[in-house]
């Protein structure tokens, strides 16, 4: 609709351009005996009626002004002008930010995808035992409160229900970029969630089976006997018994959350209402779920802490990585020496 008023105002501009040498060019030529002795008049430069080809005589002044006269103030015009060249890429049209490579992204979200579910597979056999837990007066100060806190059996109920809430949001949420932007901005976004998805869940689960943390719950169950300075072999069994760092639930959601938040405030802008609801829900929900994660006995808090900041850090560098050619910020880095070493300098716009 914006293209649409634009080229309607340069039309108008054009013809009110045009319509006085026109109009001009084509008035009645005069009667009587002016019309039949023209050489009788004295000679005088030849006028513009004169002129066998008047509309063509001459250019528009200024065509780009012209051509924009019509235009609303502040809108930009994305039509191609006719007669005119304009090197580099296209203007973005209002709400496109992004773009995406079929190759390079359908690679990073079927790879992900594959070998995320590889891992789990290879989990769910067993093949790799537990190590079993030491005494819980190794942990961090702050880890040992899982241990002796009072485990409520409904908070992992609630942290997978706070998990469904924001992969739904992340359904929800390209088609209400339909409704708003067009079904390319919807494309875009359903894109950038399942990319984000995918790397935060192949990140997750490498960061699990390479650290082999037990659980807070295995720190209960199977006890440390300070006597015999070991645990019982039954509690080495279940290989999810060691998998606590990070947390997947909070490296999922915060990804999601990090997904949105950028993705709204591209869009929106910072003055909108809508991506700081969507940072405050986002980091609410973040918060909940970990806090239902540690009191299910399933993760330390270092490791909530762990898997939000892992999951926002992929969350805001996968659309970021996106963003169109023609907005990447411009980065200059140089060095220079100086005595005894040298000087790293990085200068640009973000």
């Amino acid at each position: 609709m914006k293209t649409e008023r634009v080229l309607c105002g340069c039309a108008l501009t054009a013809l009110a351009l045009l319509s006085p040498r026109t109009a001009r060019a084509q008035e009645a030529p005069p009667t009587g005996a002016a019309a039949a002795t023209p050489v009788a008049s004295p000679p005088s430069p030849p006028t513009w009626p004169a002129s066998p080809t008047p509309t063509t005589a001459a250019p528009a002044p200024d065509a780009k002004a012209d051509a924009n006269a019509g235009a609303k103030p502040g809108a930009t015009n994305t039509s191609p002008q006719k007669g005119s060249f304009k090197w580099g890429p296209r203007a973005l049209e209002e709400g496109q930010h992004f773009t995406v490579d079929p190759v390079a992204d359908g690679v990073l979200i079927g790879g992900g995808a594959a070998v995320s579910g590889l891992l789990s597979l290879i989990l769910s056999t067993g093949e790799i035992r537990a190590t079993p837990p030491g005494p819980s007066s190794s942990l961090l100060s702050i880890d040992r409160l899982a241990v002796t806190q009072h485990i409520d059996p409904n908070a992992d109920l609630y942290s997978t229900i706070g998990l469904g809430a924001a992969i739904g949001y992340a359904f929800i949420d390209p088609l209400l970029s339909a409704y708003r932007d067009g079904w390319d901005a919807a494309l875009v976004d359903a894109v950038l969630y399942a990319e984000t998805a995918a790397l935060t869940e192949t990140l997750t689960d490498v960061t699990k089976i390479a650290v082999r943390r037990p659980r807070p719950v295995d720190y209960v169950n199977c006890p440390y006997n300070t006597k015999t300075s070991s645990t019982s072999s039954a509690c080495t069994g279940n290989t999810d018994l060691q998998l606590s760092f990070f947390s997947g639930h909070s490296s999922t959601v915060g990804a999601l959350g990090a997904t949105a938040t950028y993705l709204a405030f591209e869009r929106a802008g910072v003055h909108a209402w809508r991506p700081w609801v969507t940072l405050v829900g986002s980091v609410g929900l973040e918060t909940f779920v970990s806090i239902e994660r540690v009191r299910s006995g399933a993760h330390f808090p270092t490791d909530v802490v762990a898997g939000s900041f892992a999951g926002a850090m992929v969350g805001v560098l996968v659309p970021h990585l996106h963003r169109h050619v023609q907005e990447a910020p411009p980065v200059w880095i140089g060095y220079s020496p100086v005595n005894g070493g040298g000087l790293l300098d990085v200068t640009g716009k973000f």
